[in-house]
């Protein structure tokens, strides 16, 4: 139970008061339960998406459920986003990247990258308010879910790029079963939200597994890929991967997926 209070007490804002010893093996193991902060994540812009359009247009109730999406996860990964995008578009040495990396002020790239995504997210959540937002609801739960077991992907598969240094040197002992039951619990609980909203719609079990089914490894494969096309890029540059480069893989992954569901939902393809 101190790993998974210890990966909500590290992840969101929410008022969790209780003390935790964190060693080693209470971070190792908190991340199985990244999957688990997303989907709670989720839970609540997909409640807050449901009720605000009753009170308010498209537009502001989108503006509202971003800043929900920001305060609950206290801008962590957007703050790491920024300071991402400081140190790679500087066109710097690899330790100059690091060091602007490290320094707490915004750069130009930096508001940049931020505003860009908080604009994208808020055109995106408008559209899905526009467009039937019950019908996407399973899916916007499964969105912060998948982004979040990605960054156990990217903690366990790139190699630490500051020597020792960091928050993210904590991370050093997860594991492969540790990546593996995060991906495992992401795949069982996609597959169950969206099982269960099927369920409501159709009659047979038959279609609604097999659609439970095709999101989950959709979800899957869309997160895998783009992440580590990602991660690639930026590792290259660094010679690894840092806790801001696990933040901005979540912004990106998830505004990825965002996207995804947007379009699909554009185009008509159904949810």
């Amino acid at each position: 139970m101190h790993a998974a209070i210890a990966a909500f007490q590290l992840l969101t804002r929410l008022p969790l008061p209780i003390a935790i010893d964190y060693t080693d093996a209470v971070f190792r193991r908190s991340v199985v339960f990244y999957p688990l902060v997303g989907a709670f994540l989720g839970l609540l812009l997909a409640a807050a998406g449901t009720g605000l359009p009753y009170a308010l247009p498209a537009f502001p109730s989108a503006v509202l459920l971003l800043g929900l999406w920001i305060y609950a996860t206290g801008a962590l990964h957007l703050d790491g986003l920024m300071d991402t995008a400081d140190g790679i578009f500087s066109n710097r040495p690899r330790e100059q990247i690091l060091e602007i990396m490290k320094d707490s002020r915004v750069g130009a790239m930096g508001v940049v990258a931020g505003v860009f995504i908080l604009l994208l997210k808020l055109s995106l959540l408008t559209a899905l308010l526009d467009a039937g937002w019950r019908q996407a609801v399973p899916y916007i739960i499964c969105i912060p879910l998948w982004s979040r077991a990605f960054m156990v992907v990217s903690i366990r598969c790139w190699p630490y790029a500051r020597q020792g240094q960091g928050m993210g040197s904590y991370y050093r002992g997860v594991g492969t079963r540790h990546t593996a039951a995060a991906l495992l619990a992401a795949a069982a609980m996609t597959f169950a939200i969206v099982l269960t909203a099927q369920f409501w719609d159709m009659e047979h079990a038959a279609p609604a597994i097999r659609t439970a089914a095709f999101v989950t490894c959709g979800f899957g494969l869309v997160s895998l890929a783009s992440g580590t096309l990602l991660n690639r890029r930026m590792s290259a540059k660094l010679g690894g991967l840092t806790g801001d480069t696990y933040g901005a893989g979540n912004e990106l992954v998830e505004t990825g997926l965002l996207l995804g569901v947007a379009v699909w939902a554009r185009l008509g393809l159904g949810l």
